[in-house]
């Protein structure tokens, strides 16, 4: 690895602008904001799913769905369940009325478990029963608690209550899951309302969070980030970034680290390449590097630290066990957003993290990377509070760099692509709603959609943007319309769930990435193909036809306007502009086609920015890791592969040469004929 300063390796962030129109902040006549009103309009519904950001106001918009519920639709009690005791406090007493609403929010403190002594599995299940028991309306307790209280009671003990889980994505579709095994019997019983809730709607594990059976039960509700954020009173500009770094990670942390920004610093985990496996001795060099340390702040336990240019910062530090409970009492005082210089920077490990709110924070410095990237996005929902005055916010990913000398070099290689992946996935989760048509001679503009000058084009793939929807609606000749009621919802409200199972693939992401020789179709047909059936085996092929090329348009037309608009930058620079490249991109090209968005490498610019950024040998090194695994043809992909070969045939009335000059058409030819092999050698049951 080089000697060059940090900031000479950083990959250009995604830097997304938005509108500061104000609107997700404005209330109705019910005190209600545009997302809460959505959910609203929603609580007959016996289940619901609310896909919507952090700080997005997700636990009113319950309270409002919840208090129908209990006065209007016949169910008993509401039992809100949060992943950890802190995020309880989001579910406190609530002056509704004042706003406008016909009712407030009330939970009996005794109610309220996340703030009772003892274990989860203990006497606040004991507690939880004698809930059910009683008349009072609303509990609020933790994940843990509410499996205990299930295995102790049975689901029936539940009928005709509502039961709000919060974070939802803790759920899992696997049978190893409690909380998701629990769920599936009371969706079997069909006797509970339940209302779920989350700010990113896939887990780290690539699990599913429901079954594809179970999922289709629920209306969802979806407020993108791009509708949040520019609807936004202050906050205009949101970048995101990783970058690499040699040696220990605190000798470099201050060039990208800006004292001056209200920032979260997550810590690596002690058994992470990147830790010094002394947590304490990281809080205290981190500290050093800013300044001169002043001594202990006696109301608040914050660490004083001394700058350079007099001022002094005040450090929350919730890595030491030692003063860990009562910074964290500190962190909760009123003052924490009433007062944007009550602290400046919180160094945290395992904390601050999900419901964590702290509006004032500007940058969420995450050194190491995180094995979910679930966690990523709600570390980066830290940031994204709107404030008075904090006109940007970033996140920034700090990776160690591999190390051809490193012993463990194929762990640094995964994490290094995780981070590619993570970014890929941000880029796709703050970008607008894409809403696909086929263009065709009879096509014409939809009202509420704005076209640009000169208005909707007979003669070419138009372009339109709903600014009040948050949604971008684009043209491509050819491409499939989903005909199923759940193929639609898919297009409509799962693409980035879509995309977060294709980009945390890892054979798919080393492919893209590294293989020379790879034909683009591999990954946007084949294996997308392959993670949609996989995903979704309900659906009939043509409307898992549809669905594939609806995500691959979604996640090609974000990449492809992010290599747009940083052509002919400098290198280094910090801004890509997605938004503008989205519209770029789409009305630069005039017959923009599924077949051309078919032939587009997926991870073609993330490739790019790693050429940039990394050292050659370092970027060799990764290169070597990963083709030294690549295998031939699986039996598997060649069954896929055929089947294109079939659908060649179809449409062109031969088959596939395996002497085509058209890199695909060869490669059909080729799969096909090692699928014959394959099933000649009986390797098809």
């Amino acid at each position: 690895m080089t000697d060059n300063p940090i900031t000479q390796r950083a990959v250009p962030s995604v830097s997304v602008n938005y509108a500061r129109n104000g609107a997700s902040t404005k209330a109705n006549a019910l005190g209600m904001r545009p997302m809460q009103e959505r959910v609203y309009e929603k609580r007959g519904e016996q289940y619901l799913l609310i896909k919507s950001p952090p700080a997005s106001g997700k636990s009113r918009a319950l309270m409002f769905v919840a208090l129908d519920k209990l006065e209007n639709q016949g169910v008993r009690q509401a039992i809100i369940v949060v992943p950890e005791r802190s995020i309880g406090a989001s579910f406190d007493d609530e002056p509704l009325s004042e706003y406008g609403f016909w009712a407030d929010w009330h939970v009996e403190p005794k109610w309220n478990l996340c703030n009772a002594p003892g274990t989860d599995n203990g006497g606040k299940v004991k507690s939880l029963g004698a809930f059910l028991e009683g008349d009072d309306k609303v509990l609020v307790c933790t994940h843990a608690t509410f499996r205990f209280a299930v295995e102790a009671y049975g689901v029936e003990a539940f009928d005709d209550r509502l039961i709000a889980i919060d974070e939802f994505h803790h759920v899992s579709a696997n049978s190893d899951n409690k909380l998701g095994l629990y769920l599936g019997q009371f969706l079997e019983r069909g006797k509970t309302h339940i209302v779920a809730m989350t700010g990113s709607y896939f887990r780290g594990d690539a699990e599913a969070v429901l079954a594809p059976s179970d999922e289709s039960k629920f209306d969802t509700v979806t407020y993108t980030y791009y509708e949040q954020l520019n609807g936004y009173k202050y906050l205009k500009q949101l970048n995101i970034g990783y970058f690499f770094y040699s040696g220990p990670y605190v000798d470099d942390i201050l060039s990208v680290l800006d004292p001056a920004e209200k920032t979260i610093i997550h810590i690596p985990s002690v058994n992470s390449r990147e830790s010094t496996k002394d947590k304490i001795r990281e809080v205290e060099n981190i500290i050093w590097a800013l300044g001169e340390w002043q001594g202990v702040d006696a109301a608040t336990g914050f660490q004083l630290v001394k700058r350079p240019d007099g001022s002094v910062l005040r450090v929350a530090d919730l890595v030491d066990p030692d003063h860990q409970a009562r910074v964290q009492e500190s962190l909760r005082a009123p003052a924490m957003n009433a007062d944007r210089d009550y602290v400046d920077i919180i160094v945290a490990l395992g904390m601050a993290k999900e419901g964590f709110d702290w509006i004032w924070c500007e940058h969420a410095l995450t050194v190491g990377y995180r094995a979910s990237l679930t966690e990523i996005v709600q570390i980066i929902g830290r940031a994204t509070r709107d404030a008075p005055g904090k006109t940007c916010a970033r996140f920034t990913n700090l990776i160690a760099a591999v190390d051809a000398t490193e012993e463990a070099v194929t762990e640094a290689v995964n994490d290094t692509l995780k981070a590619i992946a993570a970014s890929l996935l941000m880029e796709q989760v703050l970008a607008p709603r894409f809403e696909f048509k086929p263009k065709n001679p009879d096509s014409g503009p939809t009202p509420g959609f704005d076209y640009g000058e000169g208005g909707y084009d007979t003669d070419r793939c138009n372009f339109g943007i709903n600014e009040q929807a948050g949604t971008y609606q684009v043209e491509i000749k050819g491409i499939a319309e989903p005909k199923s009621k759940e193929a639609v919802r898919i297009c409509q409200e799962d693409l980035n769930e879509v995309i977060a199972a294709f980009v945390q693939d890892k054979p798919t992401l080393e492919r893209g990435l590294f293989d020379e020789e790879l034909v683009p179709e591999e990954l946007t047909q084949v294996r997308m193909g392959k993670i949609i059936k996989d995903k979704y085996p309900d659906l009939d092929a043509e409307d898992q036809e549809a669905v594939r090329q609806h995500a691959i348009a979604a996640l090609n037309l974000t990449q492809q306007a992010k290599r747009l608009v940083t052509e002919g930058e400098s290198e280094g620079s910090l801004n890509t502009g997605l938004i503008d490249g989205v519209r770029r991109f789409a009305m630069d090209v005039r017959e923009l086609d599924i077949d051309l968005i078919d032939r587009i490498n997926p991870f073609g610019e993330a490739y790019a920015i790693l050429a940039k950024t990394m050292s050659e040998d370092s970027l060799k090194q990764v290169a070597a890791v990963i083709t030294a695994k690549r295998t031939s043809i699986t039996p598997e992909d060649a069954m896929a592969i055929a089947k294109r070969a079939v659908e060649f045939k179809r449409e062109r009335g031969r088959a596939p040469s395996v002497t085509a000059q058209d890199a695909w058409e060869k490669h059909l030819a080729e799969g096909a004929a090692a699928f014959m092999r394959f099933r000649a050698e009986g390797r098809y049951a």
